[in-house]
């Protein structure tokens, strides 16, 4: 994706940030322009620290290492195409429940989130939806309340994002995993 093209992006996912998280939140495309394959990766930072990376040498390496124990799972021959297309959407499937995600993947959820209405986005197990759903402005106060009792099973992203936005939005959040509400 261009710079120019990202740029705009960027300002329409800034947008849709809730106002009192828009100046500590920020995303960043990084590119090695020297790199031999100018790879790169997408950062998601929190008061200027880096909290999510996606990496796409690392989303490759680790997608080859998943492929190999498919593949070793399910004893199949290499030479069959069919066979190692499926192993590898498989394998990408894997990583991005995971949370690992390279920076093309990035970029494919971002436009597909822009897209969306909230509703859709509420419902996705996607780990980046998620995690940009916890911080996006469209969803109020009560939407955060009831997700307090299912909010521990998520990735450590989407909690971290969950207790940001929390914070800000002046909701409580008791030890024993209640919330309460300002009013």
């Amino acid at each position: 994706m261009p710079s120019l093209i990202w740029s705009k992006t960027k300002k329409r996912l800034m947008n849709l940030i809730c106002e009192p998280l828009q100046s500590r939140i920020d995303l960043h495309v990084i590119a090695y322009r020297k790199a031999h394959d100018q790879m790169g990766r997408a950062v998601l930072t929190v008061d200027k620290e880096e909290v999510f990376s996606m990496c796409s040498i690392t989303s490759m390496r680790e997608e080859y290492y998943r492929e190999d124990e498919i593949r070793r799972k399910w004893k199949e021959d290499e030479r069959d195409v069919k066979t190692n297309l499926e192993i590898q959407a498989l394998a990408h499937e894997q990583l991005l429940h995971e949370g690992i995600y390279a920076r093309y993947d990035f970029f494919s959820v971002v436009e597909d989130y822009i897209q969306s209405p909230i509703s859709e986005l509420l419902k996705s197990d996607d780990v980046l939806v998620k995690a940009l759903t916890m911080l996006d402005r469209r969803v109020g106060k009560r939407t955060l309340c009831r997700w307090k009792d299912f909010i521990q099973g998520e990735h450590p992203l989407v909690q971290r994002l969950y207790m940001l936005r929390c914070e800000v939005e002046n909701i409580q959040i008791k030890h024993s995993g209640e919330t309460e509400l300002p009013y």
